[in-house]
């Protein structure tokens, strides 16, 4: 069907938000499985009646349809070949809140965290919460029927689902309750009598096969339907996938939320050891019981450090276990007596909210830092969500583990396991020759052996593409035939997500990395953790979605750009499905594919603030700004580039330059500021200042204030033990002087002498933002090369800029790999804050009673960390507001033509808002760009670290 025949059938029939353009198709042909198709068309409804338009033109036209919440699913039930109709952007509020009667109305696009944040502050929870709450709808959550963590004791989405609204394939807008009795359904809809006759020619198949535990969620829920359940039609949806109709609204049950919550962690030798125990946990009636593996621990220790894992017990498997209820002693004592009774080699009981907070956050990232596997290759869902019997648990892994080694496959296993629900991502060989073959056997047996221990193949992503093929090993032919029954009753043409549960697609079809060649011939970074292959870099997004979580409330960064427009195009993970087209050579009817050079790939590229925050907030280890400087890069080498890439992108060459005759060329930075036309041409937005030169540069107070060159008292024999090195970047050199001027008193009062390096260099920083990066390595080798022999004689260097210092902590690696002075200078550099908790010479100054409203820098965050800034301040006494988000400018891209209101829309999430609350808190902010930021949108200032330090100190006359 014709493209353009759907958006004009669409928009004739009032439905207004319509998406059909490359960039859009291309950014949903995924979801968080392995899956890639392309749909023709995208749908945002914004009311119901949409919905229902939207269904006229797909009966009209024999177009399918998919309902999609946030496009988290695992198994592909959220991608299809007609029209995707997306929820999550329009119709996402929480309708209605009954505290007393603890229920809630909410649109199917309301994400799982907004409900609970509306929910939580009057003591009640929605009780089902999978690891993915910050970003998954409710509505994808009835879909697949999710549990998460905490369904141990407050049971599956169906067993919270009181009534919903949905829309069939017909056209009938229809309202089922639970507890409505089996006269009164079939009465109002006839086909519903029809369901109850399927039913009823059936009741010994349906008590035999189904419902024979908490985790059976693959196939039909045919159990609820039977005569003694009440032929609960509206618990049945739930789990349906959207295959027999689409969901408009939804009434959940809420359940009182405990006065105290314990940790108790169960240390033991290996996770088939932990499976053996999580029965046991069951006496002690907990509200959650989760398995992680020390493989899992030992990814993440790797990727985040030591610190980013509370200390554990001993053993190579654990158990998480949470104890709840209202009486603090009593569930103090359950988690004592769960301490000593669940046959554990060593154990806790952890009090500390921070520590159980970061414990959780290890279970909860598990499906992205699962994304590698132990052998450090890509690792994928498909057989991610198998689930049996708890009892037979320790038993399954033993097998399944032993089904691994067989095939030469590895994961890091974790998962529900007091409801027997294991998850693992695999490295199935999907790129290489026959590995859509490893991947169909593979699945096969595993199917096999899960239904040989009474199992699931799903326990609460649904079945989708994955594994609908696979319900034969689990169900007989008659089951099989129910499923088919219920499919022509609800959907006769086979209209709702064809290819799902009935009459299945091929598993092994349309995998997303199949036979995607290796793309390594050159590229300008290196990408070290992906063998070299920038199409194995890009396919490390297995769609998760994190980037889409709000991050207010959080100190997460990404992403900024989709928190502003909203847009799946603009999210981490639509850029890189653009991307995987890319590589892949685009899909028939995608888009046209021009390789590097596709207006479709520098359109989702385009709102990328090259912020970093991926490289750290999201599991998978995403680097989109090391991307996108690649793609530009390999797109204008050798041809003439947008005007901002030379007035911005080599803007240190042009001020160092301007230094020179530092009046004249403010005197031209003045005009320009005053002259729109002039900022266009340079390819600025006339709304942004432009910012003059010091009179007195950073360079020059250091020689007039004592501060000796470091080359020169190396030739003389004259460096003292106590010295250190301020590395001065351009912004600090020639806009920021005096956060240069404060660091130095810092320093010296901590008993520091500081030295400056004799040559004026550049890290390269601009180069690399706007994808110049032949012109960025040698800025870097200079910078380097003027810093290794401080290195080499175990002189400390201290970056004041965070972006110049995240450059030579983690850009470095990737511009210039193998280089060993690179890598000495990256292990000898520190932050301000690094550097002085690192002193134990050094006091904090007393900030008692100062309120510090904190915007750190994205490149700061994602590649030093701010913990060492957050725990100085807080160490000192000062009252810390830590924003998540970002401030919106992010180096050039704030100050570019067609940036300028996403720009200010991004400073609308946080910034903007914690400064209004606390009109007289200190702002800081380490980054030039934030602080530009802060100064073009209102009448404050931001400071420095050094500054804030420098103040409580005394300020000058050091």
């Amino acid at each position: 069907m014709d493209v353009g025949r759907i958006a004009h059938e669409l928009r004739h029939h009032e439905v207004t938000d319509v998406l059909v353009s490359g960039v859009e198709r291309a950014a949903y042909s995924s979801d968080a499985s392995l899956y890639r198709v392309l749909p023709r068309a995208i749908v945002r409804p914004r009311r119901t009646d949409d919905v229902l338009e939207t269904l006229a033109v797909a009966r009209s036209l024999g177009v399918p349809i998919t309902a999609r919440g946030a496009g988290t699913s695992c198994a592909g039930n959220a991608v299809g070949p007609g029209i995707v109709m997306d929820f999550s952007t329009h119709m996402n509020k929480v309708l209605d809140l009954d505290v007393a009667n603890r229920r809630a109305v909410v649109e199917p696009g309301a994400v799982h965290q907004s409900l609970q944040r509306a929910v939580l502050p009057h003591g009640v929870r929605f009780g089902p919460d999978p690891s993915s709450h910050t970003r998954c709808t409710i509505g994808g959550m009835i879909g697949n029927n999710a549990c998460g963590s905490r369904a141990f004791a407050y049971g599956k989405t169906s067993d919270n689902l009181l009534s919903l609204e949905m829309a069939t394939a017909g056209g009938e807008l229809v309202r089922l309750d639970h507890g409505a009795s089996r006269d009164a359904l079939t009465g109002a809809h006839p086909y519903l009598g029809r369901l109850d006759d399927l039913v009823g020619a059936n009741l010994a198949t349906i008590r035999q096969e189904f419902g024979r535990f908490d985790r059976q969620v693959s196939g039909y829920a045919m159990e609820t339907l039977l005569p003694e359940r009440g032929f609960d039609v509206t618990r049945f949806m739930a789990g349906t996938e959207g295959t027999l109709g689409v969901l408009t609204e939804a009434t959940v049950g809420l359940v009182t939320e405990p006065a105290f919550r314990i940790l108790v962690v169960l240390g033991y030798d290996d996770m088939p050891a932990a499976g053996d125990a999580a029965p046991l946990v069951r006496q002690f009636t907990p509200t959650a019981c989760e398995g992680i593996d020390r493989r899992l621990v030992d990814v993440l220790i790797a990727r985040r450090g030591a610190q980013a894992v509370p200390a554990l017990p001993k053993g190579s498997g654990w158990l998480l276990v949470e104890i709840a209820g209202d009486d603090r002693d009593e569930v103090l004592a359950r988690a004592e007596a769960c301490l000593v009774g669940c046959g554990a080699v060593d154990g806790r009981v952890v009090l500390d909210a921070a520590e159980t907070s970061a414990l959780w956050k290890v279970r909860e990232d598990g499906a992205g830092l699962a994304g590698r596997s132990p052998r450090d290759l890509p690792a994928w869902p498909g057989w991610e969500d198998a689930a049996v019997p708890p009892e037979k648990l320790g038993a399954y892994l033993r097998d399944f583990d032993a089904l691994l080694d067989t095939y030469d496959l590895s994961g890091l296993p974790y998962g529900h396991f007091g409801d027997g629900c294991l998850h693992i991502r695999i490295d199935f060989p999907l790129s290489a020759p026959g590995g859509t073959q490893v991947l169909h056997e593979f699945l096969d047996e595993s199917a096999q052996l899960v239904a040989r221990y009474g199992g699931s193949m799903s326990g609460e992503h649904g079945d989708g593409r994955a594994r609908s093929e696979y319900l034969s090993s689990m169900y007989s032919p008659q089951a099989l035939a129910l499923f088919a029954g219920v499919k022509e009753i609800f959907d006769p043409t086979n209209l709702l997500n064809p290819g799902v549960l009935v009459d299945p697609a091929p598993a092994a079809a349309d995998v997303r990395m199949a036979h995607v060649p290796p793309l390594t011939k050159n590229l300008a970074l290196a990408y070290a953790h992906d063998g070299g292959d920038f199409a194995r870099a890009v396919h490390r997004c297995t769609g998760i979605g994190k980037c889409r979580a709000s991050t207010i409330g959080t100190t997460n960064v990404m992403c900024p750009s989709y928190a502003a427009t909203g847009d799946e195009k603009d999210s981490t993970r639509g850029r890189a499905r653009l991307l995987q087209e890319m590589v892949q050579g685009g899909l028939s009817g995608g888009f046209v594919n021009d390789g590097w050079r596709s207006p479709e790939v520098h359109e989702a590229l385009d709102l990328c603030l090259s912020c970093k925050g991926c490289t750290s907030d999201c599991p998978t280890g995403i680097d989109m700004p090391a991307f996108k400087s690649e793609v530009l890069h390999q797109t204008y080498k050798g041809r003439v580039r947008p005007r901002s890439h030379y007035a911005l992108g080599q803007l240190p060459r042009w001020v160092r330059l301007g230094h020179k005759a530092s009046g004249v060329f403010n005197l031209a930075l003045a005009v320009t500021g005053k002259v729109p036309v002039l900022k266009k041409l340079a390819g600025v937005d006339p709304r942004r200042s432009v910012p003059s030169l010091a009179r007195e540069s950073f360079r020059d107070w250091c020689r007039t204030n004592d501060v000796g060159f470091f080359e020169d008292a190396d030739r003389r024999g004259m460096v003292p033990e106590n010295a250190v090195v301020i590395m001065v970047d351009t912004f600090t050199d020639h806009f920021s002087p005096g956060v240069g001027q404060a660091a130095v008193r810092v320093l010296r009062r901590a008993g520091w002498e500081p030295f400056v390096v004799e040559r004026a260099g550049c890290c390269g920083l601009t180069w690399i933002s706007t994808g110049q990066l032949d012109g960025a390595k040698k800025q870097l080798r200079g910078l380097i090369g003027d810093l290794a022999p401080v290195a080499r004689r175990h002189v400390p260097v201290i970056g004041l800029e965070p972006s110049c210092t995240a450059v030579l902590r983690g850009d470095a690696a990737e511009l210039l790999p193998g280089d060993e002075d690179a890598a000495l200078v990256a292990r000898s550099t520190s932050t301000l804050a690094e550097f002085l908790a690192g002193d134990d010479r050094w006091t904090a100054p007393d900030l008692s009673g100062v309120d510090v409203v904190a915007q750190p820098h994205c490149h700061h965050h994602g590649v030093m960390g701010w913990s060492p800034d957050a725990a100085l301040l807080r160490d000192a006494g000062a009252n810390l507001q830590q924003l998540g988000g970002c401030c919106g400018l992010a180096g050039n891209f704030g100050v570019e033509q067609g940036h300028y209101e996403v720009s200010v829309k991004v400073a609308e999430q946080q910034l903007l808002p914690a400064m209004d609350a606390k009109p007289g808190a200190a702002l800081l902010a380490d980054g030039f760009s934030c602080r530009t930021q802060i100064a073009d949108l209102t009448e404050r200032r931001g400071i420095h670290l050094a500054q804030l330090l420098d103040d409580a100190q005394g300020g000058q006359g050091v």
